[in-house]
């Protein structure tokens, strides 16, 4: 019986020391901004996409989603290099689309962020300058 209260007294200390998660702050993440454009499909949610459409054709009984992934998962690990290729054309082409539309948002945010920087006194700071010197 000793040995228990032993290995209960090693457990607690190594809890201590780790901190077991007491008085850890939770850290603020980056509130997300709805302009952002969406990150592009990959070519397996381009095929997933038109794959879904049939396979709701042929068993239009069926609710679940995770019988739909499933089917469509097994789908495309049978499928060749050259089945897949109009798929993966089009990932790449919604990639290149994606690309020159996040490097606008991105200038547009430069923009933005470099009127901000531009004057760090507020107006009010600028014009108690202004009547310093007048005096």
């Amino acid at each position: 019986m000793p040995k228990a209260k032993s290995d209960a007294k090693a457990a607690d200390s190594r809890l201590k020391r780790k901190g077991a998660g007491a008085g850890r702050k939770q850290s603020k993440k980056a509130a997300k901004d709805p302009n952002k454009p969406k990150r592009p499909p990959s070519a397996f949610f381009v095929f997933m996409s038109e794959f879904r459409e049939q396979f709701k054709k042929e068993h239009p009984n069926n609710k679940s989603v995770a019988v739909v992934g499933k089917a469509g998962g097994e789908k495309w690990k049978s499928l060749s290099d050259a089945e897949k290729a109009p798929f993966v054309a089009t990932a790449e082409k919604k990639k290149q689309e994606y690309e020159k539309t996040i490097s606008a948002y991105n200038k547009q945010l430069e923009g933005k962020n470099s009127e901000e920087d531009e004057s760090d006194k507020s107006k009010s700071e600028v014009n108690d300058d202004e009547e310093d010197e007048v005096d």
